[in-house]
């Protein structure tokens, strides 16, 4: 991973306790945002990728992510915040890895996690947000 964008600063409050592959803030100064909708694991034709495989849903959401923050000449180092949505909190492990394939490890987006009844599609089995800053 490259960078941090400058104007922003990703913050770990000690009171609040350690936080496994997050930050508990993230300060930005400055620099404009882009607001990422819901990706799910679909291709560019619309088909579902990865029925019934979470890993292969999950890298595909990531990766249309990136593909959305490219478009705006961004990388996952600009994402200050991610929204998960998942079926199954059994994911976790698996999500938290695809995750740490994407995102700086050194400074970690802020996060959040909800399990969900249903998404869009019933074979889906997770949703992501993004929230990403321009400098």
């Amino acid at each position: 991973m490259s960078d941090t964008p400058p104007n922003v600063r990703f913050v770990n409050v000690p009171a609040l306790g350690r936080a496994p592959g997050y930050s508990h803030l993230a300060e930005v100064r400055g620099g404009r945002t882009v607001y990422l909708s819901g990706q799910i694991a679909v291709d560019g034709s619309g088909a579902t990728v990865g029925a019934g495989d979470f890993t292969a849903q999950a890298r595909k959401v990531f990766g249309n992510i990136a593909l959305a923050l490219a478009e705006v000449g961004l990388t996952f180092d600009s994402v200050v915040k991610l929204t998960f949505f998942l079926t199954d909190f059994a994911h976790l492990p698996q999500m938290r890895a695809v995750r740490d394939e994407f995102v700086n490890l050194q400074t970690p987006p802020t996060s959040s996690a909800v399990q969900v009844a249903a998404l869009v599609r019933p074979e889906l089995l997770i949703e992501v947000e993004a929230i990403a800053v321009i400098p």
